[in-house]
């Protein structure tokens, strides 16, 4: 397909998912429940981070984490004692369990401490052309507390050759305009253009079946191969093809 006629193809596709309406399906709708900054990134976080899997089952599981923090994410995270940590002991989504809940509130209570907040975290290294680098910097600092191994497979990081995809979902989530009522642009200190797709099995399938991306494995590489196709489409707003691409893979079985 020519460019000019597979960017209008993608540019309808995005405006069709790029609604309220994809919210009702999709684990962003457990960030848009609040208001406030800080629970909104904080929920957004967390609910990224056991973001795979049946999304009926992530909704679920996320919904029942924002219980277990009092539907106050960021108070808790600050205000939290040890005795609170108790009522974590049988949460669990997939591999992601009690172990790992209680690391990420402690590093989570750290990075608002001592790190101005997640937001200060990522921008810090952020390059002219990708944020890749600023994932990498922010699992560093999430696992510089005492941790257990286990846990630090749920973070990932593209410097090892990980598509990084929860990650790049939630920041997605963070700096895209709200413009639609999807995203929230809450983050302004980082530009849209930098952003990368969130690649797995649906995006991924029909980005090669539309010729934008050539490599096999779904992994760091293909990430990058995919934002020099996107951002040829859109350089200012690359990750808009997210939309695009999912609603393609999952709802329209492309």
């Amino acid at each position: 397909m020519q460019k000019d006629l597979l960017k209008e193809f993608l540019d309808a596709k995005v405006e069709k998912y790029n609604s309220p309406r994809f919210i009702e399906s999709d684990p962003i709708q457990i960030p848009h429940r609040f208001q406030e900054k800080e629970d909104i990134e904080i929920s957004a976080f967390l609910t990224a981070t056991i973001a795979w899997g049946n999304r009926i089952s992530i909704i679920k599981n996320a919904s029942s984490l924002m219980d277990l923090l009092d539907q106050s994410p960021m108070d808790f995270i600050m205000n939290h004692n040890e005795n609170d940590l108790k009522r974590f002991k049988h949460f669990v989504h997939r591999t992601f369990n009690a172990v790992d809940t209680v690391y990420f509130i402690k590093s989570l209570r750290n990075i608002y401490l001592n790190h101005q907040g997640l937001e200060a975290v990522v921008s810090k290294h952020v390059q002219a052309k990708t944020i890749q680098p600023s994932i990498t910097a922010l699992k560093k600092v999430f696992f510089e507390l005492e941790h257990p191994l286990r846990t630090t497979k749920h973070i990932s990081d593209p410097s090892k050759g990980s598509a990084a995809k929860r990650i790049n979902m939630f920041l997605r989530w963070m700096v895209r305009t709200n413009a639609q009522q999807v995203d929230f642009g809450i983050w302004k200190s980082i530009p849209t253009s930098v952003l990368s797709c969130p690649l797995d099995v649906h995006s991924g399938n029909v980005a090669r079946k539309l010729g934008l991306l050539k490599r096999k494995q779904n992994d760091a590489k293909a990430v990058q191969e995919l934002d020099y196709q996107l951002r040829s489409l859109d350089p200012m707003d690359p990750v808009k093809y997210d939309f695009a691409l999912f609603g393609l893979g999952v709802f329209e079985k492309f």
